[in-house]
């Protein structure tokens, strides 16, 4: 049992934005490997490391969790795949529906 354990709705709205963030450090790989290619003078490639490592410093932040945590309820999900099942169901809803809809201030 995690030493504090996220419900089912916190565990969405962590996972989905876990994939937001992961989307967009493959975006930023992506789009200095295409520049690379293009351009003749090679530019020094970004740190990575350290662009995820903020990334999560502020994801943890913002739930007010640690590390630790968040890892601990991925592995108590994990063991109860019907529950983790429903979870990334919610998850891919979620995304599915955020690519579909504007977002506020978007003109249209």
């Amino acid at each position: 049992m995690p030493e504090r354990l996220l419900t089912e709705q916190e565990m969405i709205d962590m996972l989905t934005d876990v994939q937001i963030i992961e989307a967009d450090i493959n975006y930023q790989k992506n789009i200095e490997r295409d520049q690379n290619e293009e351009d003749s003078v090679k530019t020094a490639p970004k740190d990575y490391f350290k662009i995820s490592r903020e990334y999560y410093d502020q994801f943890f932040a913002h739930y007010g969790i640690t590390d630790s945590i968040f890892a601990q309820n991925l592995r108590y999900y994990t063991e109860r795949p019907e529950v983790l099942g429903r979870i990334m169901d919610s998850v891919v809803n979620r995304l599915d529906k955020e690519k579909t809809e504007p977002r506020r201030g978007d003109s249209q």
